[in-house]
């Protein structure tokens, strides 16, 4: 019965993240007016917008025009909600688990945010930074691993928080570092831009969560899954190789990952690496 209102409770918040999705990229509020048929301007009644279910009743069709809903409505309720089920499996009962599950929210905002408009909001990422810093070191067990580059035994001891604050803090800078001189070198280079500001605050917040270690995977793991999805767009003729490929979607892929998987991967690297 639990997973069920875990997974009840995700579809919920999968709804309002397809507000949000639709309203930020336009700088209109995501609370005011209420949801409405684009077509027809018809506010959809409350019996119209159950998650999943009205979907289905309705056969994908706005009950007073008949405009045709876009999958994307469904595909962003169930996904969020599997993602809170996922987080619950993994975290449990737990502060960490309700972070998971803000931060899975996020990646799915921003990932469709960005196949649609190839932007990502200051709007999501500033704030996610600040809970990242600010509340993340509280709960988040990615954050419990040492500081880089020995700066733990430079600081006198700062106890478990202030430990995990430093790492997190050393995430949202070395998230974003490496994506921003990339893009510095490459458009120096090309004269084109290669890295917008958006993924490279993206990665800020990401590190933020997921401290140093994590960050570093994260941003492995969007190239390595960009490029082989780039080469085959491009091998099959859908995409040419000068066009822009949004990279936060595979940015969010990599956090995912990271966040259920992290240790597993970087245990399976280094034994690759060894070998």
């Amino acid at each position: 019965m639990i997973f069920g209102i875990v997974l009840l409770f995700g579809l919920i918040v999968g709804s309002f993240l397809n507000v949000c999705i639709a309203r930020i990229p336009l700088e209109s509020s995501i609370i005011s007016p209420p949801s409405h048929c684009p077509r027809c301007n018809t506010p959809i009644r409350w019996y119209d917008n159950i998650p999943l279910a009205s979907f289905a009743i309705l056969r994908g069709r706005c009950r007073t025009c008949g405009q045709r809903i876009s999958w994307r409505y469904p595909l962003v309720e169930l996904l969020n909600g599997l993602l809170f089920l996922c987080a619950f499996f993994e975290f449990g009962f737990t502060g960490e688990a309700i972070l998971v599950m803000a931060l899975c929210s996020t990646l799915v905002v921003i990932t469709f945010i960005d196949l649609d408009h190839q932007i990502i909001p200051d709007v999501i990422t500033y704030p996610g930074m600040v809970i990242g810093l600010g509340v993340a070191p509280f709960f988040m067990s990615t954050l419990a691993v040492p500081p880089p580059f020995g700066l733990g035994s430079v600081f006198p001891p700062m106890g478990q928080y202030g430990a995990a604050f430093l790492n997190a803090f050393i995430g949202l800078l070395l998230g974003g570092a490496p994506l921003y001189l990339i893009g510095l070198l490459w458009e120096k280079l090309r004269k084109v831009e290669a890295m917008g500001g958006g993924d490279v605050k993206f990665m800020a917040m990401v590190g933020s969560f997921l401290g140093w270690k994590g960050a570093f995977l994260t941003i492995m793991l969007g190239a390595v899954s960009g490029s082989i999805v780039g080469v085959a767009l491009i091998l099959l003729k859908k995409h040419r190789a000068d066009n822009v490929i949004p990279f936060g979607p595979f940015l969010a892929f990599g956090t995912l990952l990271t966040l259920f998987r992290g240790p597993e991967i970087i245990a399976w690297y280094l034994g690759f690496i060894r070998l």
